[in-house]
């Protein structure tokens, strides 16, 4: 079936489309980079989990044999959860 002729005013409209199309895929294109910028994050985010939760482990099992630890006291836990929040906060940076 043969195409109708269009509007000169619908073939710029669809021009403009296209180029917009073209210019949002562009930007996609960039942005598409921005993950890599992030990469430190991930690994971050999983120490600084691991760090808390190690903290609180060596707390309730030998915290009354090393010093600095008993000297903190009820505070470590304070410490281990401080981290913890800290991984999770890192966690909403990651893309």
């Amino acid at each position: 079936m043969p195409e109708s002729r269009t509007r000169p005013a619908a073939d710029e409209k669809r021009k403009l489309k296209r180029h917009e199309n073209v210019e949002r895929i562009h930007l996609d294109k960039q942005q598409q980079g921005l993950p890599n910028e992030r990469r430190w994050v991930a690994p971050l985010f999983v120490a600084v989990a691991l760090i808390g939760v190690i903290w609180i482990v060596v707390w309730n099992v030998a915290g009354a044999s090393i010093p600095f630890i008993a000297a903190l006291g009820g505070w470590n836990m304070a410490i281990g959860m401080g981290l913890i929040a800290v991984a999770l906060f890192l966690m909403t940076l990651w893309k």
